[in-house]
């Protein structure tokens, strides 16, 4: 049994633990309800695709210790030795993976967010474009449900990064994500307002009800937000991730939220997006001149970092589009279980 004197429970209900989907996440399933270290070998960690279903579940599963835990399992196994050498395993070889995908990346900040700053002329790979212009209702509700897994717990990898940073970078981080946190009103809180457009769009908005629905390349967007946020050593990749999401927000919101009115959605579904048409307008100018600026005045080796984090962000959110888009174009659900009919 795990050293700890008592079980405890989260204070917040937790997700649902899911079946694992292989060596590794099963191993993770079974430790985590029998409350036993989880049983496998090194070499099944480096034998298994980084990008599959298998090890991207287990990150996930091992990550939502850190943030609201599953019904029934201790609090303590966030901090379990046995649990974190496997993590730390499946973390070497997610990161390589990512390196290798991205040795020729820019490793300047000014290389890596150019493209980012201005919007393509050609749309037709965008998925929000696809949403606006074409998308149905059925295709609406699919995409909430895998955003979900991040948006019910939105900014909350960043809070990470916080203590890691001073000045300016630290004070304009704090004055972003406390517009994040619905600036002291609850119902302004992004998460909440995310909940209610689920509710719009007739889906659960129970935290991490759709994990089981969602495919690795889902899972792997918000893996990477973990994986920087619990590292120091990443702080700077986490930064280039938070400063990616926040330039490229604006315009596929105001896409999504065309997308939300067009499909007769909801007034729930449409605000959401319609809010953070504004807001990520400024607060993409406050990320890239105070944020990366701030930081890159006290600590400017960890340009490289900014860089990679803000080109491995690129990399799985086109990752994911790719999934989606071709599984629609095939006229199939991009989910690994489709969605009940609203």
């Amino acid at each position: 049994m795990h050293p700890s004197s008592s079980a405890t429970t989260a204070t917040l209900p937790g997700a649902r633990l899911v079946e694992g989907r292989g060596e590794l996440s099963r191993a993770v399933t079974r430790a985590l309800r029998t409350d036993a270290p989880p049983e496998y070998t090194p070499a099944s960690v480096l034998k298994t695709d980084p990008w599959g279903e298998d090890l991207q579940l287990a990150l996930y599963l091992l990550y939502e210790l850190h943030y609201r835990g599953f019904d029934a399992v201790d609090d303590e196994r966030e901090w379990d030795p046995d649990l974190l050498r496997l993590r730390s395993a499946m973390e070497a070889r997610f990161l390589h993976a990512l390196r290798t995908e991205l040795s020729d990346a820019p490793r300047t900040v000014a290389e890596a967010f150019a493209p980012l700053l201005v919007e393509p002329l050609d749309l037709s790979g965008s998925l929000s474009h696809h949403l606006e212009t074409g998308g149905e209702l059925w295709q609406l509700r699919e995409y909430a449900a895998l955003r979900s897994l991040y948006h019910l717990k939105e900014a909350d990898p960043h809070v990470w990064v916080v203590p890691r940073l001073t000045g300016r970078a630290k004070a304009a981080m704090v004055a972003i994500e406390y517009d994040e946190f619905g600036a002291g009103h609850a119902d302004r809180i992004h998460a909440r307002l995310f909940a209610d457009l689920m509710a719009d769009l007739d889906l659960d908005p129970a935290y991490g009800r759709y994990l089981d629905h969602a495919p690795a390349p889902l899972l792997a967007t918000v893996n990477l937000m973990s994986l920087f946020g619990l590292h120091r050593a990443l702080r700077g990749a986490l930064v280039g991730h938070f400063a990616c999401v926040e330039v490229t927000s604006s315009p596929g919101s105001r896409r999504l939220a065309h997308a939300m009115r067009r499909c007769g959605a909801g007034p729930a579904a449409e605000h959401f997006y319609a809010e953070h048409v504004e807001a990520d307008a400024v607060h993409e100018q406050v990320v890239r001149h105070e944020v990366i600026g701030g930081l890159l005045a006290t600590e400017p080796r960890l340009e490289t970092d900014i860089a990679f984090g803000c080109a491995a962000t690129v990399l799985l959110e086109d990752r994911l589009a790719d999934h989606i888009r071709r599984a629609w174009d095939q006229g199939r659900s991009a989910l690994r279980t489709p969605l009940p009919e609203a």
